[in-house]
């Protein structure tokens, strides 16, 4: 029996025929998931971290080649706390596995017996009853009995141990008792084994392979139920680090300072983690010490919380954080806000989210690396899309000018692919501004849908919306446009010895262009105050908000002057998020409003 060989190819179709599966069963996954956190959003993030692999990845000869480029794709691309622990079940996999081109059943038994241990040391708390019970009770059957039986034999048997492990959850934790359901990670793992076992019965590989890869499952039916688990932190956090030698136990002790549901997996010279807790940003500047910041993710588990069980309107809205709305206000409506990506020579940051304002200036000041922004990728849209499908009728996003950033464009070719494949319309509009310009762009947007106004009705008023938000600014740092690359050295160097600041604003097309140079800021914003004192649409404007660039006594002040042209307080004050200060300089200070 062990002259039965294994190799690279094989391995890969097996992978693909139980990942296909799993994104079959994704939505109905989501819905059963009450532990550790009821965020129903277990399906998602395992479809994600499978289809990570399965974009990345092509079949080859060599087993060993096979595994590694699996086990790396995954942990690369591992979304969420049981995505994160079927990679390290992976990645376990291919460290026990030897050089080989191809290997017996006792070589495969082998090595998917010893991962085990790879996912207990991967956890802080590890709790039995869940996933892992499930994968390593299957992995024990397949160690112990490879000898007596074929591989299609074989996998067939440890997939009813697994069936029967995976049933048993519903009575050894207190959250899937009450609720009388099986634990959907260890209900993800099951499925990814059915996948396998269809293809070992049916042997059609070409099937498999013309088979469209689906976003969500469509026209699941399941009862709702009523979930009982309780958010102990706000934000579900992974980041994925590369370096040398990096100390996963010391990384591990770090994270159990800030939260709980605590994942290391990976080795020395890559590592995913995955903590919950309320500090991002604090957790993120701690590990900068251990390694390079190659990604980030800090999914807000308490608005996915509320859009599953405690929605408030049928359409969703998107931003992203260039709008520089408030956190309250966010959470109030239920505005799902999508961060720019902030790098910091060779570290990624989440913008608002992972690095806050105060932190981005003092950390320019302190190390003045490389400064660079970049739009979230098309798959962190596709996953957002694809969960708030599942739970509105229709979802509205409006993101920052696409004259200023790609996000716009990124967003919508994402909306088209998930919208095509559930048939709920999403639409993604340009606001054609920044900062509170394109904050009180979303407010309008939000305050209709909120009014109960058609996806239609929105559309039709959104233009009217846009054309009339304006905004006014002075910007504050010659030294940070020449860092980010938008003003020459020459140009900047000049600027910076006879103290010019540039006035700007937004055109109808989006664009930033200059309305002058000003010798200094108060002359600058004297303009600029004299130019909002003649406009009478800006007089009578029901709406203005005050921004600036880690100045807020300077931005109080200007909230003063113009409160005595408009006898009206502004409706906020706004730090401008990171992204923008990084172009438009430390002390930028701007008027943003809505022309009555």
């Amino acid at each position: 029996m062990d002259r039965e060989k294994i190799d690279g190819r094989r391995f890969f179709y097996f992978f693909y025929a139980g990942a296909m599966r799993l994104l079959e069963h994704q939505e109905e996954i989501n819905k059963l998931n009450v532990f550790p956190v009821p965020d129903a959003d277990t399906g998602t993030n395992l479809a994600s971290t499978l289809r990570a692999v399965m974009d990345a990845i092509h079949p080859q000869r060599s087993y060993k080649e096979t595994t590694s480029l699996i086990a790396e794709a995954a942990l690369t691309g591992a979304r969420g706390n049981s995505g994160i622990i079927f990679a390290q079940f992976l990645s376990g996999i291919d460290q026990e596995t030897c050089e080989c081109r191809a290997v017996t059943i006792e070589d495969f038994a082998g090595s998917v017996a010893r991962s085990v241990k790879y996912l207990y040391e991967a956890i802080a708390e590890p709790i039995e009853g869940t996933m892992l019970t499930v994968i390593r009770e299957w992995a024990e059957y397949i160690g112990q009995y490879y000898r007596a039986h074929d591989l299609k034999t074989l996998l067939i048997n440890s997939y009813e141990v697994a069936k029967r492990s995976m049933q048993a959850t519903s009575q050894r934790i207190r959250e899937l008792t009450s609720t009388a359901v099986v634990d959907a990670g260890a209900k993800g793992f099951v499925v990814f084994l059915e996948g396998i076992i269809d293809l070992l019965r049916s042997n059609d590989i070409r099937q498999l392979v013309r088979m469209k890869k689906p976003i969500v499952a469509e026209g699941v039916e399941i009862e709702e139920i009523d979930h009982h688990g309780e958010l102990t932190y706000r934000y579900c956090t992974e980041v994925l680090l590369k370096g040398e030698g990096i100390d996963r136990k010391k990384i591990e002790k770090l994270l159990e300072q800030y939260g709980d549901s605590v994942v290391v997996a990976g080795n020395a010279a890559m590592t995913r983690l995955h903590v919950h807790t309320d500090h991002p940003d604090r957790v993120i500047d701690r590990l900068r010490t251990f390694g390079r910041l190659v990604f980030q993710k800090a999914d807000d588990m308490v608005l996915q919380y509320r859009v599953a069980h405690e929605r408030k309107h049928r359409i969703a809205l998107v931003t992203d954080s260039a709008c520089d709305l408030p956190d309250d206000y966010l959470e109030e409506h239920q505005i799902t806000m999508v961060p720019i990506y902030l790098y910091m020579g060779e570290n990624q940051y989440l913008d608002r989210v992972t690095i806050k304002p105060e932190r981005f200036y003092e950390l320019i000041r302190e190390e003045g690396n490389a400064l660079s922004t970049s739009q979230p990728n098309i798959r962190s849209f596709i996953n957002l899309y694809s969960r708030l499908a599942s739970h509105y009728d229709s979802v509205i996003a409006v993101h920052l000018s696409s004259a200023l950033s790609g996000t716009y464009r990124t967003s919508r070719q994402a909306a088209e692919r998930v919208s095509r494949e559930t048939g709920v319309r999403i639409t993604v509009l340009d606001s054609k501004g920044l900062s509170g310009m394109f904050g009180l762009v979303v407010k309008k947007v939000a305050e209709a849908i909120e009014a109960g106004r058609t996806h239609d009705e929105v559309l039709e008023a959104y233009e009217e919306w846009v054309q009339k938000a304006k905004v006014y600014a002075v910007v504050g740092s010659m030294r940070q446009l020449m860092r980010s690359g938008r003003v020459s050295q020459l140009k900047g160097w000049l600027g910076r010895l006879f103290h010019l600041r540039p006035l700007v604003t937004i055109d109808e097309q989006g664009k930033a262009i200059p309305t002058g140079i000003a010798f200094s800021q108060r002359k600058g914003l004297k303009r600029i105050l004299q130019t909002l004192a003649a406009d009478s649409r800006f007089r009578q404007s029901p709406e203005y908000v005050v921004m600036h660039a880690n100045a807020p006594e300077a931005a109080r002040r200007l909230g003063k002057e113009v409160e005595r042209i408009t006898g009206k307080k502004p409706s906020g004050f706004y730090n401008i998020s990171p992204v923008l200060g990084l172009h438009l300089g430390t002390g930028t200070l701007g008027i943003a409003y809505m022309e009555a």
